[in-house]
């Protein structure tokens, strides 16, 4: 009987990476994909303009959270980089000195492509719930759908989805209305 050990993934294997090559560290693999394309590009940079004035800047909006584009979160045993996450200032006061994250985020937004959607779906999915990730919000920039989840028990509940250019308001930035065509637009 061969005992195949599996070599688990270290900080170094993702600085090794060519600078084109995201990498991530998920249950001790090396998960790596492309820079994002452009139609991911522009979903993710829109939903964050959406978001920053009225959540992170408070104009005409609430205020109270950090809202930041592809941050690198080092969470227990995991290295991941999401496509937007959120932090409520309450639980996160001032940003970290260092050029990673150590704090669960409160919402977590990922951006499907064909070449993500595997991985955000069965593997990111379930390590989000396990670390307590209050929000995730799933967005298909090809099917033009949002799918907003909140942990529940432990596992997600699909609480709505949007498709084309329905308004989106939304936990948990319910107080801020926006149409879906704007994340293609």
């Amino acid at each position: 009987m061969t005992n195949l050990a599996v070599k688990q993934a270290t900080y170094q294997d993702i600085i090794d990476l060519p600078e084109n090559i995201v990498g991530e560290i998920i249950n001790g693999r090396l998960e790596t994909q492309p820079r994002p394309a452009p139609r991911h590009a522009l979903a993710s940079s829109s939903l964050g303009a959406e978001l920053v004035s009225s959540f992170q800047k408070g104009r005409g909006g609430p205020g109270g959270w950090w809202i930041l584009p592809e941050p690198e979160c080092h969470l227990g045993p995991h290295v991941l980089v999401l496509d937007l996450a959120g932090w409520r200032k309450q639980r996160m006061p001032v940003l970290p000195e260092t050029a990673w994250f150590d704090a669960v985020p409160d919402w977590v937004c990922e951006i499907l492509s064909p070449s993500t959607a595997r991985l955000n779906r069965s593997v990111k999915m379930p390590v989000y719930a396990q670390l307590g990730v209050a929000h995730l919000w799933l967005i298909d920039p090809l099917l033009q759908i949002l799918e907003a989840y909140q942990l529940h028990d432990s596992h997600w509940l699909l609480i709505e989805t949007f498709a084309n250019d329905q308004p989106v308001s939304i936990a948990p930035f319910s107080e801020h209305t926006f149409s879906l065509s704007d994340l293609w637009e």
